[in-house]
């Protein structure tokens, strides 16, 4: 059977990890709730029942925006 959600990323609660490992971290994670916000989209084909998911994926979209804004500024630590 096909997955269609897909697992969410390993959590670490090890504190050493860097800014950069964190904000991909919560990309994995962002990508997991747009995902089942997706397939939430599907299941309710009703306009009311689409309104908030829907606009739960327009700001997760854009968290993930910022995400990917900050590892792009990031500067590489050699």
């Amino acid at each position: 059977m096909l997955k269609i959600v897909p697992d969410p990323p390993l959590h670490s609660k090890d504190s050493s990890l860097s800014l950069e490992d964190l904000l991909i971290e919560i990309s994995e994670y962002l990508v997991c709730a747009l995902t089942v916000s997706q397939q939430t989209v599907l299941l309710h084909v009703k306009p009311p029942g689409q309104v908030l998911t829907l606009a739960a994926m327009h700001e997760i979209e854009h968290a993930r925006t910022l995400v990917e804004v900050a590892l792009s500024r990031l500067q590489p630590q050699h």
